[in-house]
């Protein structure tokens, strides 16, 4: 008998379907055995069990009696394309054009030929064959035709791959097109893959960002700066597609792209490319157009400049609100790169008639264009033009609250561009009048800038004029202007000094440390350290220690749990004397609280504040508190032992588990309520896991802190093998089967066996 002759991949296509093939959805998954030659691609893929003879992804391994042997079902195959070169004559059904191709991701096809080469010349071992050659050996329109594979959009076959699953294929695709260009070379990137990719703009609107993304990062790919303007016409494509985020990530990749390419390049390619925009008929482009200005502008000719600047004025008198709303965000960094001189007679104009906008979402973006105006006219030139205070009047008295929102947010930076006459005569009212402002939202936002601004201008100023309306905000309505200003209000106390801090800023401390909103109090108490550099901390204690402790007592244990939180950032800011004469006390006193989640955080606390002083001062005024309430006749203080043991495990050192803790436990391992026994098993698991990695000096807490490698000490695994395990059998032989349960999963822990491995743990009512 003759031995069976290979078929050759057109034979294939004619046995199984004119115009396609097929692959076999188990293959997808299945990794190569080396890097296919082009040929393989356009071959089977099937698995050994379907064809029942080992086949290794090459045409050469199919021959008409495996072919016989093959009986596919449709659900298990997927469709793929054939090359130009070996497609037979198409069906009417089956478009010839590329962008009818099914699209699948590189996984089908460059992802099983490119990359495995690529592996084998990061391993320093002699491939097969190049990445290159992978995919050209044999066709010399695969590689496009993979490209093709990997980014058309339309006839994928529905009962085999959802819609969903399409896109995040294509989207798999676009971010592997680096590969593919790195495999093709730059001339063949710029000859094939660039145009194809020009032609691929109509996609969902994921597929578009990721490739304008790409597309940004692409010049090394095309072969240098000298060929980045190659990238220029695909992005201007996506630049001018309707959605914003597309528009928006183009635009980004092609001020990236401008800042490597020359001035001759940035004059050939990039400007048309810019007037192209701004001058097309739909807003869209001329929006993207708006933000290509700036980044060619000092790289090309006064007379191209010029141009620029004529054409950008077009965009800021546009019809379209779109358009102008984009130039007024893009005209602050247009005005940076000129010099004052052209500032002054064509960009102050454009200004001028942004700021007399009848659309409110244009005039709140010229905010940032005054900053930058004023910022770019020396401040002797101000007082000489008058149309910038004028504008900024009417800003400032805007109908818009959205306007003043803006002017008050950017205030301090607004007065730190002009002058100081300015500053006392014009900005001073119109700070106090937007502290007074009628929305919350512009007064949380002035209330931002009250350090900032309040630095600038007199003392004698700050105290007669600005601070009564600042004392009035303590009590104002909205609760984000109260947190904001919590915020801000301890800077003014090196401004103010000690006698005016005590005076002004600690009876609004206080009151503010009253106030409803868990966030006014947080910012109050966060923002002490400044006001404690000012007057220190007798008159601070004196004046907030009733408060804190008032609230430490409150009846509504949220209100405790909220100043719970914030004890280890006050402990910080005041030391350690203070948190042991004023505040020791009151943190032992919540691990006793009736309500748990009050004891949990308390034990929290605990470990914050060893954190913050050092397991030196936990061990002498922590540790024995804790040990203590472990012979409370109460339950809950001996139950809140071992919480407390366990959340300090990470923060304390070998000696305080030898010397301190482990004699309570040995104690508790007694007691005879079962759910302190079996917490006791728990807290011993803890133990071990700490133990185990402990060094003789220092904690778990500092070497993960500092970053470096301790080597365990022996003496914890000899507490694991000679104090805690016979405590832990002990526990195994318990009456109680959660206590035995809990045991368990702790021998497990210190041996090193499945933890799953005890008794199952009592769950019924």
């Amino acid at each position: 008998m003759a031995p069976a002759q290979p078929l050759t991949p057109r034979q294939l296509v004619q046995l199984v379907a004119p115009g396609r093939l097929y692959m076999p959805r188990a293959a997808l998954a299945a990794p190569l055995s080396r890097c296919p030659t082009g040929e393989a691609l356009l071959g089977w893929a099937p698995t050994a069990e379907q064809l029942r003879v080992p086949l290794h992804l090459h045409p050469s391994n199919l021959d008409s009696t495996s072919i016989s042997a093959l009986r596919p079902s449709a659900s298990s195959l997927v469709q793929l394309p054939l090359s130009p070169a070996s497609r037979p004559p198409p069906d009417r059904g089956i478009g010839a054009r590329r962008s009818s191709i099914p699209r699948l991701c590189f996984w089908l096809g460059l992802w099983y030929s490119i990359v495995p080469c690529l592996a084998q010349f990061r391993s320093a071992q002699k491939p097969s064959s190049s990445p290159v050659d992978c995919i050209t050996s044999s066709k010399p329109g695969l590689a496009i035709d993979l490209v093709s594979l990997a980014l058309s959009r339309h006839t994928l076959d529905s009962q085999l791959y959802s819609a969903h699953d399409d896109v995040l294929l294509r989207l798999n695709a676009i971010h592997r097109l680096s590969t593919i260009a790195l495999a093709l070379g730059a001339e063949r990137t710029r000859d094939e893959l660039i145009p194809f990719l020009d032609e691929s703009v109509e996609d969902e609107d994921e597929v578009l960002v990721a490739l304008s993304e790409e597309l940004g990062n692409f010049i090394e790919y095309v072969g240098g700066p000298a060929w980045g303007h190659v990238l220029l016409s695909p992005l201007e494509n996506l630049a001018a597609i309707e959605e914003p985020v597309v528009r928006d990530k183009a635009v980004e990749s092609l001020n990236k792209i401008c800042e490597e390419l020359s001035p001759q390049q940035v004059e050939e390619f990039f400007i048309p490319l810019t007037i192209r925009l701004a001058k097309a008929d739909w807003f869209t482009s001329k929006v993207s157009g708006c933000g290509l200005f700036t980044a060619p502008y000092k790289k090309v000719s006064p007379p191209v400049q010029e141009q620029l600047r004529q054409q950008f004025g077009l965009l800021v008198h546009d019809e379209t609100p779109m358009v102008r709303r984009q130039a007024a965000s893009n005209l602050a960094k247009f005005v940076k790169e000129m010099p004052p001189a052209i500032v002054i007679d064509e960009m102050i104009p454009l200004f001028q008639h942004l700021v007399t906008d009848d659309q409110d979402s244009v005039r709140l973006l010229t905010v940032e264009v005054l900053i930058a105006i004023a910022e770019g006219v020396p401040k002797e030139q101000q007082a000489s033009h008058g149309v910038l205070l004028t504008s900024l009047r009417n800003l400032i008295e805007d109908k818009s609250w959205r306007v003043r929102y803006m002017i008050a947010d950017r205030f301090e930076k607004i007065a730190k561009a002009v002058d100081e006459e300015v500053v006392s005569r014009d900005l001073v009212p119109a700070f106090v009048k937007l502290l007074k402002d009628n929305e919350a939202e512009v007064r949380t936002a002035i209330a931002g800038q009250i350090p900032g601004f309040c630095s600038l201008v007199d003392r004698q100023t700050l105290l007669n004029d600005i601070m009564g309306s600042i004392e009035d905000l303590v009590s104002d309505t909205s609760q984000h202007v109260r947190a904001a200003l919590g915020t801000q209000i301890s800077g003014l106390a090196p401004i103010l000094g000690k006698q005016e801090t005590i005076d002004h800023l600690l009876p609004m401390f206080l009151q503010m440390l009253k106030d409803e909103f868990p966030e006014v109090r947080l910012h109050i108490i966060s923002k002490l350290e400044l006001v404690n550099q000012v007057i220190g901390i007798d008159p601070l204690s004196v004046s907030l220690l009733p408060a804190i402790v008032n609230l430490a007592e409150d009846k509504q244990w949220r209100v405790r749990l909220a100043i719970i939180e914030y004890i280890p950032l006050l402990a910080s800011q005041l030391g350690v004397k203070f948190f042991d004469e004023k505040l020791s006390n009151l943190c032992m006193g919540w691990l006793g609280d009736t309500v748990f989640s009050i004891r949990e955080a308390a034990t929290h606390n605990l470990r914050k504040l060893t954190e913050v002083f050092g397991v030196e001062w936990a061990s002498e005024a922590i540790i024995p508190k804790v040990m203590t309430m472990g012979n409370h006749p109460n339950y809950l203080y001996r139950m809140t032992t071992c919480f407390a043991i366990s959340t300090l495990a990470s923060v304390v050192s070998i000696d305080v588990i030898s010397k301190s803790i482990l004699p309570m436990l040995d104690k508790l391992t007694g007691d005879d309520i079962p759910n302190i026994r079996f917490n006791v098993a728990k807290t011993y698991k803890v133990l071990i896991n700490a133990l185990q990695r402990l060094p003789e000096q220092g904690t778990l807490y500092t070497i993960e802190k500092e970053g470096t490698q301790a080597t365990p000490s022996p003496r914890g695994e000899e507490l694991i093998q000679q104090r805690i395990l016979p405590n832990l059998h002990k526990l195994q032989k318990d009456d109680d089967v959660d206590v035995r349960y809990f045991a368990t999963q702790a021998v497990a822990a210190a041996t090193g066996g499945a933890s799953g491995g005890g008794e199952p743990m009592n769950t019924s009512p």
